[in-house]
């Protein structure tokens, strides 16, 4: 499950790039708000953390605010998750850059739990990993969660 604040994150950045397409010119943090339906101070947080990564650059001046610098095509959503809301492997052993070992775990390889919940992890990583910015934006993903899978090959 996605935190709220990752909901907020991917509003502003669908607001960004939306602009991108029409004018590019910056938007102020209160039109991004406002269009985004985020609080303004938890949204101050969210850009800087965004900006700091590299997607967005700010912009100073009367004209100032806010701009997507990135193709929304780059932009992961994996990466963006990870970004906002840390790693998002169900157990930590799973996961790719937060890697831990179980402490209650005397052996991984025989583990179940870790077999079990690897699988689906890993299906569910192959369909996020597919996804970008642009797909929020331009192309929403559309279909049951089965037509999804068989599109991608899973």
């Amino acid at each position: 499950m996605i935190t709220q604040k990752m909901k907020y994150a991917l509003k502003a950045l669908m607001e960004l790039a939306a602009a991108r397409a029409g004018d590019g010119r910056p938007l102020r943090i209160e039109e991004i708000a406002a269009k985004s339906g985020t609080p303004k101070r938890f949204l101050e947080h969210i850009l800087l953390e965004i900006r700091n990564a590299g997607f967005i650059a700010s912009v100073r001046g009367r004209h100032g605010g806010y701009v997507l610098i990135k193709d929304p095509r780059e932009v992961s959503l994996s990466e963006l998750m990870r970004l906002i809301d840390g790693p998002i492997a169900p157990l930590p052993c799973l996961s790719r850059r937060a890697y831990q070992r179980c402490e209650d775990c005397p052996d991984e390889n025989a583990c179940r739990l870790r077999r079990v919940f690897a699988q689906v992890f890993w299906s569910y990583l192959v369909l996020i990993d597919s996804l970008t910015l642009a797909d929020l934006v331009v192309d929403p993903v559309s279909g049951s969660a089965q037509e999804i899978a068989q599109q991608i090959g899973i």
